[in-house]
């Protein structure tokens, strides 16, 4: 039972620092830009480029095409800038 106990412990403790996702920079990075390829049909929406939280910084991840989610709209990610630096919130679907 103790065994027990201590891998729930720390299953927990690895899933509640496993939700620090994102973080904060000094300097905001520079715009990335990058050919569009063409859309697979007239249904689909371009979800934009996206800046991922990963080893301690950010990394840039190319957009991609997407089906829409039923009546919902496809939100950009954006840079917000704080007292502790900028911060990135990424796109959404809403």
């Amino acid at each position: 039972m103790q065994k027990l106990l201590i891998t729930i412990a720390i299953i927990g403790s690895l899933a509640a620092t496993g939700c620090a996702v994102d973080g904060y920079v000094e300097s905001q990075p520079a715009d990335v830009y990058y050919t569009r390829p063409t859309a697979p049909g007239a249904e689909y929406v371009w979800i934009d480029g996206d800046w991922v939280w990963t080893g301690g910084r950010y990394t840039w991840r190319n957009g991609y095409w997407s089906r829409p989610r039923g009546g919902r709209r496809w939100e950009r990610g954006h840079w917000d800038h704080t007292d502790r630096g900028y911060h990135w919130n990424r796109g959404h679907w809403r």
